[in-house]
């Protein structure tokens, strides 16, 4: 029996697919309607579950975690998704996972996914996890170590998408799976960071669909997919500090820069792109708290605990309240109201501390005419064993021009589905019965 590739394009839209013949060629092109929030841990829990956040409890790529009092976003722990997943839709199979998320834990024969190296000095390594952890040592002598995901310069990310690829194939020719599943993260650098529509963008739709070609290529039925379309967005909204102007939202002071204080705040969101969980201490305080959303510009939706069940994402894990942006804005995290009190993560890519999503981390400051020096000389650091940080991130988000998280308002800008199918459009709760019928076959 052929195995069943399972390629994640992030990013990929019928607008983008009109320059990757190689990604065309693998079958009947199909829409995929996302579900709310549009992003890449809520789409992958619905893709391999079946079921709404309602249902899984992936509400976002992360929330707040009540018991725990932090916001943690990009957890890796597969039992956080509740509800039967893909890989037992198909007893019997042998199956593995290249790089798709809440991997660790996960019932798979074979894993690869990101996990850093925190070195005791405070030092920071790209590398991953694998199991079994003899796979480690042998992607690492034939392809060498798991490379940063790099966020500057031209066509950036190229070449972890082609890593996790040349993984794939190695795991392929040698362990032979009958199951398959591989991410492909590098259509999110450029698209967020130039928009959807521009040269930047085609030159990355071509670069990815070039490193696909050989995978593409094996003896196996393939599957790609997508998780959401990234579309035009140039209007960042501070619901943050929206909320503190207000006097819902709390900080702290350490060394003069001022943190977020979930115990005490009345209310706070955790941006996620176009869409903000917006926790809310008190009931007494929801009508206020959503009128001082609803007014900010850029905002189009205040959902309730009514609105949420309308969208399927009335779970414990969600906010009280869930804001949803216009189609050209999105949120921002920030909630100091002076730079010069940021915290220093602020300036950092730190996806771990930053109590929402930045894109601004795509950027090296442009405001600094030292930045590149200033970056040079941390990387040089590092090379020589010392502590280092790189503060290149702009505290300006006006760069940003792409984002997703809203349901797409056309097709066109949506994901797509590509393999064996009939019909023209399917909802993300229908792919995993399409894939494990595949796999079965």
């Amino acid at each position: 029996m052929a195995p069943l590739i399972v390629i994640n394009v992030v990013g990929l839209t019928p607008r983008l697919l009109a320059h990757m013949p190689n990604v065309a060629k693998a079958g009947a092109v199909a829409a995929l309607r996302p579900v709310l929030p549009a992003v890449t841990c809520s789409m992958q829990a619905t893709l391999l579950t079946g079921s709404m956040p309602r249902d899984h409890g992936i509400v976002g790529n992360g929330w707040y975690f009540r018991d725990l009092g932090e916001v943690l976003l990009w957890r890796q722990h597969n039992a956080l998704i509740q509800g039967d997943q893909l890989w037992t839709a198909a007893p019997g199979l042998r199956t593995a996972n290249v790089c798709w998320w809440y991997a660790m834990g996960a019932p798979t024969d074979l894993l690869v996914t990101p996990r850093p190296v925190y070195h005791a000095d405070g030092r920071k390594s790209p590398d991953c996890y694998t199991r079994p952890p003899s796979l480690h040592d042998d992607l690492e002598a034939t392809l060498g170590p798991f490379p940063l995901f790099t966020y500057w310069g031209p066509n950036a990310g190229i070449a972890s998408s082609e890593w996790i690829i040349a993984a794939a194939r190695r795991i392929l020719a040698r362990e032979r799976p009958d199951l398959l599943l591989v991410y492909v993260p590098h259509l999110d650098y450029d698209l967020q960071r130039y928009g959807p529509a521009g040269p930047e963008a085609i030159a990355a739709a071509r670069a990815v669909d070039a490193a696909l070609a050989p995978l593409l290529a094996e003896d196996a039925e393939v599957v790609v997919l997508s998780e959401y379309g990234i579309t035009p967005a140039s209007r960042p909204v501070h619901i943050n500090r929206a909320l503190r102007t207000a006097g819902l939202l709390e900080v702290y002071t350490q060394a003069g820069m001022e943190y977020l204080d979930p115990w005490t705040s009345r209310a706070f969101a955790v941006a996620d792109h176009q869409v903000a969980h917006v926790y809310v201490r008190d009931p007494a305080d929801l009508d206020r708290t959503r009128a001082v959303i609803a007014e900010l510009a850029g905002v189009d939706e205040v959902l309730d605990q009514a609105g949420k069940a309308k969208y399927g994402l009335d779970h414990e894990r969600a906010g009280e309240l869930v804001a949803v942006a216009e189609p050209d804005a999105w949120f921002t995290y920030y909630y100091w109201l002076s730079d010069d009190r940021a915290p220093d993560f602020a300036r950092l890519v730190d996806i771990h501390r930053k109590p929402g999503y930045d894109p601004a981390e795509l950027f090296m400051d442009p405001s600094d005419p030292f930045v590149k020096l200033r970056a040079a000389a941390a990387l040089a650091r590092k090379k020589l064993g010392f502590r280092y940080t790189m503060q290149v991130v702009p505290l300006d988000p006006a760069p940003v021009r792409g984002s997703h998280g809203r349901l797409p308002d056309l097709p066109d800008d949506g994901p797509v589905i590509i393999g064996p199918f009939d019909h023209d459009s399917y909802e993300a709760t229908e792919v995993k019965g399409l894939l494990a019928g595949l796999a079965r076959r």
